[in-house]
């Protein structure tokens, strides 16, 4: 990818339950209970800790910036818009909140996704997580998520108050990043990779 002969690619998955830890993350952010199973892995990513779990759609995009404009700050603010429009596509309105990273619900403030990149040689990695239909218990009581402490987590499900499912999120998150960066997206299966 960094030689610029490799495509631009971006994976949309889940994750069984872990909790990655940033390139910021302090000791006193986890508090796991006893008992609990998940796994901590440290990443190269920015920011704090975070939880991954069924029910949320992370996204990867893997882009060449040389392509998409050398902009750090422009970049973090297409993830969020692709966010936004993710969410308009179920009637939520997305809202990003001076000094606080990732995308809220307001009124009150409720965190629905996380961002959290790293950027090498102009090559994207790690990317966003979606809260579509799972527990956001984990984010508040198993670590200091984002290193926000007495901040609400919420999910689409929990929003739209029904259940919605990550394979339904998906092609609209696709169309999504797809507008925003405006590249065309392939979908091809793990098979086939």
């Amino acid at each position: 990818m960094a030689d610029g002969t490799r495509p631009d690619t971006v994976l949309f998955l889940e994750h069984p339950p872990t909790i990655t830890l940033g390139r910021r993350s302090e000791p006193g952010e986890l508090h796991v209970p006893d008992g609990v199973e998940v796994d901590v892995v440290e990443v190269d990513r920015g920011g704090k800790s975070t939880y991954h779990g069924p029910g949320q759609l992370v996204c990867y995009p893997i882009l060449d910036l040389t392509r998409h404009g050398q902009d750090v700050r422009r970049y973090c603010r297409q993830l969020e818009q692709a966010l936004v429009r993710t969410l308009a596509g179920f009637s939520l309105e997305g809202a990003t909140i001076e000094g606080l990273t990732g995308l809220w619900l307001e009124r009150p403030p409720r965190k629905i996704a996380s961002i959290g990149i790293h950027i090498h040689k102009w090559v994207t990695t790690h990317g966003y997580a979606l809260n579509v239909d799972l527990d956001p218990a984990p984010f508040t009581q198993w670590i200091t998520a984002c290193g926000l402490d007495g901040y609400a987590f919420t999910s689409m499900a929990r929003e739209l108050r029904r259940p919605v499912s990550v394979d339904e999120v998906r092609p609209v998150a696709a169309e999504a990043l797809s507008e925003v960066f405006g590249v065309g997206l392939d979908e091809r299966s793990l098979a086939a990779a």
